[in-house]
């Protein structure tokens, strides 16, 4: 079963390279990378380009102007891109661990999607990640994450559960909401298409959720692998958050709840015929 694997960014080169060294470590070969770049400048292009020479991975770069955050619009036209039957959703700001797409095709089931998990990581800690770090697997140890500016955490048990053996049972057991998480989910692509992708009209905040809602709606259910796989969510500012535009976001988020929405008015179909 092919993998690709849909990696939003928006000028953000530097932690896009250090996302990159995490797929160019992975333990499972033979996947591709799709890039949905909501209007990045030529760093970003440049950097694409220097990677699809030396990965062992094929990279497309899918690109629209930036006129303003429109994250779910270039999302929806790298699904239609993707070349896998399966697909798996990240940013350009999230390191995956080295078998985060073996575990992901793992768990992978009809009629199911999978809610993966993440660690938010500090300013200091992010800048500290080297490519060198990142294939020699130093950054999933919390003794490296310490010294280099992660104190001590609840947070540090994503990271442990792995190595002490006890991340099936904290999958099973953990209280978090069974949501699809734009970090670190993944669906068959025909279930994704069958909703007609994400909603291109929600700005910064739940656009990820709402299209988990609507996959469940379908009869996909979730599948919580929050401790089995694990990425590292580098740090950054968030100038695109606004009360107003949460406001109109939960209002749509929760329509979709209450009606039992399974496909969107405003999604690829409408991004592809536009």
């Amino acid at each position: 079963m092919k993998i690709s694997v849909i990696i939003s960014t928006y000028n953000s080169p530097k932690w896009l390279e250090k996302v990159l060294w995490g797929y160019a470590c992975q333990s499972l070969k033979g996947f591709e990378i799709v890039i949905a770049d909501d209007g990045s400048g030529d760093k970003t292009k440049k950097l694409i380009n220097q990677f699809r020479n030396e990965a062992g991975f094929l990279i497309r770069h899918v690109w629209h102007e930036d006129k303003g955050f429109r994250k779910w619009n270039i999302v929806n036209k790298a699904i239609a891109e993707a070349t896998g039957s399966y697909l798996i959703f990240t940013d350009g700001d999230c390191v995956p661990h080295s078998r985060l797409l073996e575990t992901h095709l793992q768990f992978a089931e009809k009629g199911r999607f999978l809610s993966g998990g993440y660690c938010k990581l500090p300013m200091k800690t992010s800048l500290a990640i080297s490519k060198e770090n990142i294939f020699s697997g130093d950054i999933f140890s919390v003794n490296w994450l310490r010294k280099n500016g992660f104190s001590f955490t609840p947070k540090w048990l994503k990271i442990l559960a792995l190595k002490w053996g006890i991340n099936g049972f904290l999958d099973k057991v953990t209280p978090a909401a069974k949501t699809f998480n734009g970090n670190n989910s993944s669906c068959f692509r025909e279930d994704a298409i069958a909703i007609n992708g994400f909603d291109n009209r929600i700005l910064y905040g739940g656009g990820d959720r709402e299209f988990g809602y609507r996959l469940e709606h379908l009869g996909i259910l979730p599948k919580v692998i929050r401790y089995s796989t694990i990425c590292l969510h580098l740090d950054h500012a968030r100038g695109y958050k606004s009360k107003e535009i949460r406001e109109k976001n939960m209002a749509m988020i929760e329509a979709t709840r209450v009606n039992k929405t399974v496909k969107t008015d405003f999604g690829i179909e409408q991004i592809i015929e536009s």
